[in-house]
């Protein structure tokens, strides 16, 4: 009887000392599994114009760079930056908040912004190629890389491009038009398991 009752209280003594170094250890052991875990990122692009495609490879050739794994899904008109010629354009139309400014010039005529009403935008025909010559210019300038060069480096740092399937079916593309880098062709359902498993997940 007495030994049943010594071994309740054994029991008990050892339920409560691995609770106490449980507490103990714990933290510490989630703490340095979580330093060890590789952080990853999605990102969704779903536009193709020149302004809109920086955004999503700067973002991913960052991350990257400092080791992340990244995943970009391209549906709709991003589906554009992942054919093997980027003709991407710059629409100032309908984009009142993007400054105009020339990449020539003194720099007081640099600096100034210029007033470009929609009406202007609209009426005269070539402005968008202007528009679009104009910034490619500007990020000359101003050292940034073209799309072209984000793209490249975001694929030698092992950035991972899949193609939205259905788009491709909607738009009526043929795989052989998009850089050879992409080998996935998939749907929403395929893409949404990596996007949720994601430490950080963006739709551009």
């Amino acid at each position: 009887m007495s030994t049943a009752t010594d071994n309740i209280k054994d029991t008990g003594q050892l339920d409560a000392w691995l609770d106490k170094r449980l507490d103990e250890l714990l933290p510490s052991k989630l703490e340095e599994i979580h330093a060890q875990k590789t952080p990853s990122m999605s990102i969704i692009a779903t536009k193709g114009t020149l302004d809109w495609a920086y955004p999503p490879f700067i973002l991913a050739s960052t991350a990257a760079a400092l080791g992340w794994q990244v995943d970009m899904f391209f549906t709709f008109y991003g589906l554009l930056l992942l054919k093997k010629d980027i003709n991407a354009e710059v629409s100032p139309l309908g984009n009142p908040a993007m400054p105009m400014k020339m990449p020539f010039g003194p720099t007081w005529f640099r600096d100034y912004e210029w007033p470009m009403p929609n009406l202007l935008m609209a009426g005269v025909p070539g402005f968008e190629k202007l528009a679009t010559g104009l910034m490619k210019k500007t990020f000359k300038n101003k050292g940034v890389a073209s799309i072209d060069e984000l793209r490249s480096l975001c694929l030698e740092a092992d950035v991972n491009m899949i193609a939205c399937q259905m788009t491709v079916d909607v738009f009526g593309f043929e795989t052989s038009e998009f850089i050879p880098e992409v080998t996935d062709y998939v749907g929403a359902t395929s893409f949404m398991p990596v996007a949720r498993q994601s430490d950080v997940c963006l739709f551009i």
